[in-house]
C-alpha cells in the first residue's frame, strides 16, 4: 500500500511541477493577424481572445502592418478608443506582449477610427492554481510524503517564472 500511495504523490508532483510551466506564445487574431476585421465582425478579436485560455507569463504576439497596439489603463479607455497616457505603444509591425499578471488586459490600436471599427481587445488573464493543501502534520503520511509534497508547492512559482525565459 505505501509504495502505490508513493507512486500516486509521485505523478501529482511531476503533474505540479510541469502544469505551470507550460506558457504559450500566441499570434493575436490568428492568421488574420492585427489588421480592421470586416464590418460586421466588430467583436472578432474578443471572440478570438474568448476561445483561448491566458495564464501568467502567457506572451501575445501582434503582427500587422501600417498599424498600432495600445495598452490602455482601463474599461473607460477601451470602450472610448482613445488614451491620453496608455500603459504600452508599439508599431514596429511585430509587437509581442508578456502577460505579467492576473486579470484584464486591454488592447486598443492608435490609428484613428480603427478602434471604433473593432480594432480592439479584452484579454482575462487566469488566476495561477492554488498550491495543494497542506496536511494536518506529518504523522498522516508515515512515509513523509507531505513534506515533499509542501517542499515541491513553494518550488512551483519557482517553475513558472521560467517561462519569462524561455
Amino acid at each position: 500500500m505505501g509504495s502505490s500511495s508513493s507512486i500516486l504523490l509521485l505523478s501529482a508532483i511531476i503533474t505540479l511541477l510541469l502544469s505551470p510551466a507550460q506558457c504559450k506564445d500566441l499570434l493575436v487574431g490568428g492568421d488574420a493577424g492585427w489588421v480592421v476585421p470586416p464590418p460586421n465582425n466588430h467583436h472578432f478579436y474578443n471572440d478570438w481572445a474568448s476561445r483561448n485560455r491566458f495564464r501568467t507569463n502567457d506572451t501575445l504576439r501582434f503582427q500587422y502592418e501600417k498599424e498600432s497596439v495600445m495598452a490602455v489603463a482601463d474599461e473607460e479607455e477601451y470602450e472610448q478608443c482613445r488614451s491620453s497616457h496608455p500603459m504600452f505603444f508599439a508599431n514596429n509591425g511585430n509587437t509581442s506582449v508578456t502577460l505579467d499578471r492576473p486579470g484584464l488586459f486591454y488592447f486598443i490600436s492608435g490609428v484613428a477610427g480603427h478602434c471604433k471599427r473593432g480594432l480592439k481587445m479584452i484579454v482575462k488573464v487566469l488566476e495561477p492554481p492554488s498550491p495543494p493543501l497542506q496536511a494536518a502534520d506529518d504523522r498522516s503520511s508515515p512515509n513523509g510524503a507531505t513534506a515533499v509534497a509542501v517542499a515541491v508547492a513553494g518550488f512551483i512559482p519557482t517553475v513558472s517564472a521560467l517561462c519569462s525565459f524561455l
